[in-house]
């Protein structure tokens, strides 16, 4: 990116947050800070009126508003290959907002860009897998009341069906952050019952409201969270080897179990998962078991023939 594109992206990514941090600036273009203060310097020069505090970051004077903004071609066809993915791996409600939003950047964009975007729009498709998460209903969908909760630091009040007790509480929880997962959304929030950060599951939320009082924002962020939870598993190599025929049938299974990379040999393909079950790995391999070998480890092979052992018996 050459200098003038790198100064007009950085007076659009001010206008875009309160305030940006010089290493935020940096990260994103890959340059130094002394070349980022070199930067906002140019632009203050040029009569952009950028408010600087040591330790805070920078900021646009208040009422300081950019003339309407045009995209390339590149990005508006990233907007319209974003809102396919949006409507399809996420739920109604998200996918109908984005769509709206959608309608009112095409609005802003030149005829001939329009006329391009049009001509894509049925070339591209994305499809929801087999198996979805059940829809949210129109009057029960949690993600914008749980966004608003956040961003003022309401305590809300939470009905929840736990599945693995089968059974239905009630708890006033700390909302964190969301995160979307295989299907699903997923709230973080500190549970004032249990007094500990817990996962909830949207479809599993029977129901939810926002009350008054607030909380002290003393939690750690979303992704702070999630990498020491994701930290805390721990992951097993596996190593299998299948042969061409079986190799078509483990579709995206494989996926879920862990897997990493692929080696295409003369008798098959070596492939490479790092799981936190055997034993569930080692169910699923049972399926293929006649056209494949484990490799390593030696306690998944042990498992393995546990489970034919067992299976011999009961068809005895």
């Amino acid at each position: 990116m050459n200098r003038i594109d790198r100064l007009s992206a950085i007076l659009i990514q001010l206008q875009s947050r309160r305030t940006i941090r010089a290493q935020d600036i940096a990260n994103r273009f890959e340059i130094s800070l002394r070349t980022v203060y070199r930067d906002i310097r140019s632009l203050e020069e040029a009569g952009i009126p950028i408010i600087g505090e040591a330790g805070v970051g920078y900021s646009l004077t208040d009422g300081y508003r950019l003339p309407p903004v045009m995209f390339t071609r590149e990005e508006a066809t990233a907007f319209i290959t974003a809102e396919k993915l949006v409507v399809n791996l996420t739920d109604t409600a998200n996918g109908s907002s984005y769509s709206n939003a959608l309608y009112k950047i095409r609005a802003v964009l030149k005829s001939a860009d329009k006329d391009y975007l049009e001509n894509l729009d049925d070339k591209i498709e994305v499809f929801k897998a087999t198996h979805v998460s059940p829809a949210l209903h129109a009057h029960h969908n949690p993600l914008q009341s749980i966004l608003n909760a956040i961003a003022g630091k309401n305590v809300m009040q939470l009905n929840y069906f736990a599945y693995y007790r089968q059974e239905h509480t009630s708890r006033l929880i700390e909302p964190v952050g969301v995160f979307y997962l295989d299907n699903y959304w997923h709230l973080i929030a500190y549970c004032r019952e249990r007094e500990a950060y817990r996962d909830f599951r949207f479809d599993r939320i029977t129901d939810l409201s926002t009350c008054p009082e607030l909380y002290n924002d003393r939690h750690p962020s979303l992704k702070n969270y999630l990498r020491d939870m994701f930290k805390e598993i721990k992951l097993e190599e596996v190593i299998i080897k299948v042969d061409q025929y079986a190799y078509p049938y483990l579709g995206q299974q494989k996926y879920y179990h862990g897997y990493v990379t692929e080696n295409q040999l003369e008798d098959g393909i070596e492939i490479q998962f790092l799981t936190n079950s055997l034993e569930g790995f080692a169910r699923w391999f049972i399926a293929f078991a006649d056209h494949a070998v484990v490799l390593q480890p030696e306690a998944l092979l042990a498992r393995v023939r546990c489970i034919y052992a067992g299976i011999g018996e009961k068809l005895a």
